[in-house]
């Protein structure tokens, strides 16, 4: 699925177009995806100004000057396609603005629209309860320490749990474990203060190079442009099963079941 740097990588490609552009039309062509469309969300989008664009987590944000901000999800599947080239039975979701269309795209319909009013943004469920950015001042040993304090689950699996730091997904966690040097099967309260201290710039260096890079390209995900994103020729374990450490100490990167996901690593460094 995409995770947060394809999600802020979409939403810096729509910015360029819909940044201070005015919405003239919004068709819907079904009335749900994962869920119903919000009541309402024809009348409050049409006229309305996009007034800036933003991120939480997976989550992208159309600010609008009715106080009102749409929230996207892109579930497995979901891209924006800006300008297609034709009509495609899965979009789902059309803005017409500045003189191009923007179609929310999701062959397998998990992804999701929801409209909150501002001053309510933080309050919105999935907001409500979320740690940190990966890219936040606010994330850093500290919290990690506290928020890990005394948990027996694996350390892959509570990087994964959105209530430590928000818009993680497998794809980086495994990255940052291998970069940092911390065995994926570790016991969260167990991993040492000098690893934390190692896996906060782990994190954000997989972050800031994974953007830098477009995001991940596998199976769906494309940019709003339909270009690809090449991170995933920058891997180090993920999807590198039986292959050689990048770190050539003889190691080989194994694969294992972890929460119903697949993790790679590589035995020899991470412990």
């Amino acid at each position: 699925m995409p995770e947060l740097p394809e999600v802020e990588t979409t939403v810096r490609g729509l910015a360029r177009f819909l940044d201070g552009a005015r919405l003239d039309r919004v068709v819907l062509n079904r009335p749900d995806m994962r869920f119903p469309f919000p009541q309402g969300l024809v009348q409050a989008l049409t006229g309305a100004r996009i007034v800036s664009l933003g991120r939480r987590a997976k989550y992208g944000l159309l600010h609008t000057d009715r106080d009102d901000t749409l929230i996207f999800h892109l579930g497995m599947s979901g891209r924006w396609r800006i300008d297609p080239d034709g009509a495609d039975k899965h979009d789902h979701m059309v803005l017409h603005a500045a003189g191009h269309v923007f179609a929310l795209n999701d062959p397998r319909r998990f992804g999701y629209v929801d409209m909150v009013r501002a001053n309510a943004l933080q309050d919105w469920p999935a907001f409500a309860v979320m740690g940190p950015e990966p890219l936040d001042d606010a994330l850093d040993a500290a919290h990690l320490k506290a928020a890990l304090a005394g948990r027996k689950q694996a350390i892959k699996l509570m990087l994964l749990d959105q209530r430590v730091v928000a818009g993680l997904g497998n794809i980086y966690v495994c990255e940052a474990l291998w970069r940092a040097r911390i065995h994926p099967r570790k016991a969260a309260g167990k991993v040492s203060r000098p690893a934390l201290e190692r896996l906060v710039p782990a994190i954000r260096e997989v972050i800031t190079e994974a953007i830098a890079a477009g995001g991940s390209t596998l199976r769906d995900y494309a940019q709003p442009d339909g270009e690809l994103g090449y991170f995933s020729k920058q891997f180090d374990v993920y999807g590198r099963e039986d292959a050689p450490c990048h770190r050539a100490d003889g190691g080989v990167i194994r694969r294992l079941a972890q929460g119903g996901r697949s993790t790679w690593y590589c035995p020899r460094c991470q412990r």
